[in-house]
């Protein structure tokens, strides 16, 4: 399962890089809300490109609740719900 986790960790970890570079006003605090200008943060972050990478990275549904939790936890947080809900939307699947 830790193999999991950082399996996990380390994709939403290059996602994370590739979206913060866009706004370096943020640093590099690992909290996920640095992917977004936290300057002139967008009003919803539901579709956003950083979801949408982590959508297409995981192959989940990322809907608003969701996105507002995962848009304020460190990524180390993230990275474990997202595992949550990728069992979650399997089972749901079957």
């Amino acid at each position: 399962m830790e193999d999991d986790y950082q399996t996990v960790y380390d994709k939403l970890h290059r996602i994370y890089q590739k979206h913060r570079h866009k706004h370096r006003e943020n640093g590099d605090t690992k909290q996920m809300c640095c992917m977004w200008s936290t300057q002139d943060p967008p009003d919803i972050i539901e579709g956003t490109p950083p979801f949408d990478d982590i959508e297409e990275a995981f192959d989940i549904a990322i809907k608003d609740g969701a996105a507002l939790d995962l848009y304020d936890m460190h990524l180390d947080e993230a990275a474990r719900k997202i595992m949550a809900m990728m069992t979650d939307q399997c089972r749901r699947a079957t």
